[in-house]
C-alpha cells in the first residue's frame, strides 16, 4: 500500500473514533425512561451514541459548575438551566422540550384516588417526594400539601428521596405508602399497572416547564447538537407525550 494512501486512510479512521465518542447527557432523574426511547430512537436514526446519567437536576446543575463534562443538560425546570446560562456554562439560552405532571402514586390496596386528599390526611404511613432542595418535583410537591392544607398532617411523615426516581422507588418497595412522583415514571412500561395513581390537580402548584441547554463542552462535538434539535422532532415528541408529558 502506497504512504500516501495509508496516512489518509489512517487519517480516516483517526476521525471516526474522534467522532465515535457519545454524547455525554445530563437527564433528570424524571425523564430516564423517555429519554432511553428518545436516545435509543435517536441512535437508530444517527448512528450516534448516546451517555445518559440520571440524578437530580440541582445536584447536576452543581456538578456542571464543579467542571464536569456534560453536554446537553435535561433539567426538571427551568430555573437551573437559566442559571447555568447566566453564569456563562452554555452555549446559547436554554429551550423548553416539555412540560411535567405531577401525580400521587401508591401500592396501599386503601388508596383511595377519588379521595385522596382525605385518605392522605387520614394516612399513618410514610410519604415520599423528592429532595425539594435539589428536586423541582419534589418542591412542587410541597405547594400542593400547602395548597390543599395537608402540610400539617404529612410533613411529620415525608421522607425525602434524592431525586424523584429514588422517591418512586421508597413506594415500590414499600418503604413509603404513597409519594409524590413524576406521572412519566408511572407510565413507564417497568412500572406501569403496579400500584394505582391519580393526576395532582394542575391549579395546586406551579406548572412543571422543563428545559434543556446545550453546555460549553458541546462545542467540540457537533453531535450533540444534533441531538438536542432531535429532541424538539417528531419522533422524541411523539416519545414524550406517550410517557404524559405536554409539549411547550
Amino acid at each position: 500500500m502506497k504512504p500516501t494512501l495509508l496516512c489518509s486512510l489512517l487519517a480516516l479512521c483517526a476521525a471516526s473514533f474522534a467522532n465515535a465518542a457519545p454524547v455525554q447527557v445530563a437527564v433528570a432523574a424524571n425523564v430516564q425512561y423517555a429519554f432511553a426511547d428518545i436516545a435509543a430512537s435517536f441512535s437508530r436514526d444517527t448512528g450516534i451514541a448516546v451517555q445518559p446519567s440520571f440524578a437530580s437536576s440541582g445536584k447536576f446543575a452543581t456538578q456542571i459548575m464543579n467542571g464536569a463534562p456534560f453536554e446537553l443538560f435535561l433539567s426538571a425546570d427551568n430555573e437551573f438551566p437559566q442559571k447555568l446560562a447566566q453564569a456563562g456554562f452554555t452555549l446559547q439560552a436554554p429551550k423548553s422540550y416539555a412540560l411535567g405532571a405531577l401525580v400521587l402514586w401508591s401500592k396501599d390496596p386503601q388508596f383511595n384516588t377519588k379521595q385522596w386528599q382525605q385518605w392522605l390526611a387520614a394516612s399513618s404511613g410514610k410519604i415520599t417526594i423528592a429532595n425539594p432542595r435539589t428536586a423541582p418535583y419534589g418542591s412542587e410537591a410541597l405547594r400542593v400539601l400547602d395548597y390543599y392544607r395537608l402540610s400539617d398532617s404529612v410533613t411529620p411523615r415525608l421522607v425525602s428521596g434524592d431525586n424523584i426516581a429514588q422517591a418512586a422507588q421508597f413506594v415500590d418497595s414499600g418503604a413509603a405508602q404513597a409519594g409524590f412522583v413524576a406521572k412519566a415514571l408511572v407510565l413507564a412500561p417497568q412500572m406501569k399497572d403496579v400500584g394505582r395513581w391519580v393526576d395532582i390537580p394542575a391549579a395546586s402548584h406551579q406548572p412543571i416547564v422543563q428545559d434543556m441547554v446545550l453546555l460549553k463542552p458541546a462545542a467540540a462535538n457537533p453531535d450533540a447538537r444534533k441531538l438536542f434539535d432531535y429532541l424538539s422532532g417528531p419522533a422524541a415528541r411523539q416519545i414524550l407525550q406517550r410517557y404524559g408529558y405536554r409539549l411547550p
